[in-house]
């Protein structure tokens, strides 16, 4: 879908921001026919992804500076930019239009809105049912966390671990999230997803996965430059 930044109803919400929420990040080892056939992705990027693994997150942001909203995206691997290789979101649904024209606008996030509905049990299995615009369903998920709740300091990961890249209309934007927050060890129930709209990660084996049970996720302004690969 195309985000009509001109909508008087939509929030203008520039970076920074401070989230608040919960979800899961699972790092999954995909089959290379599924990555390299992957439509979401930049052409320009392509030929340069390395991928010994990627990374999908479920969130459900509780507060953001555009309001509570949902999201699932995915991370195929590390892209060059421009003499730096740095992760890229290659697919993002997003469950608000307010966020997918700040996303677009503030990061070059390339989101997309869709509809949610996520249940969280206290004690059982969390799920979540993406659903397009048509009627179609993109995706379902069926997760469940076990173990204590441990720390998440506020920088976890090392700057160039954290940093992204993503290229949106012939411009690159780079920055480095932070969060803080709570973690436990979690595992996938059961998965799907219409390959034609979100990458199958069902094809691929999830080799770890993570519940952040509550956080606090800063997206700082980011260095935007032409894009001259």
């Amino acid at each position: 879908m195309s985000a009509d930044t001109s909508q008087p109803d939509i929030i203008d919400a520039p970076a920074p921001w401070v989230l608040r929420g919960r979800g899961y990040i699972l790092a999954v080892k995909m089959p290379e026919d599924v990555l390299a056939a992957c439509p979401h992705t930049p052409a320009a990027l392509r030929a340069s992804r390395r991928s010994p693994l990627s990374l999908a997150m479920l969130v459900d942001y509780a507060e953001s500076p555009a309001g509570p909203y949902q999201e699932l995206l995915f991370i195929p691997g590390t892209f060059n930019f421009q003499g730096e290789r740095h992760p890229s979101i290659s697919r993002i649904f997003v469950s608000t239009l307010d966020s997918v024209v700040n996303g677009r606008r503030n990061w070059g996030i390339p989101k997309d809105r869709c509809d949610f509905r996520i249940d969280w049990q206290e004690g059982g299995a969390d799920s979540a049912e993406l659903t397009g615009e048509d009627g179609r369903r993109i995706a379902r998920l069926v997760l469940t966390a076990r173990g204590p709740r441990l720390p998440m300091p506020g920088h976890w990961l090392p700057a160039g671990l954290r940093t992204l890249s993503q290229l949106w209309e012939g411009r690159q934007y780079t920055l480095a999230p932070s969060a803080k927050g709570k973690l436990r060890w979690a595992r996938v129930l059961d998965w799907e997803f219409d390959a034609a709209q979100f990458p199958d990660l069902a094809r691929g084996r999830c080799v770890a996965a993570l519940q952040i049970p509550s956080f606090e996720m800063t997206f700082p302004e980011p260095v935007i430059r032409d894009w001259a690969g």
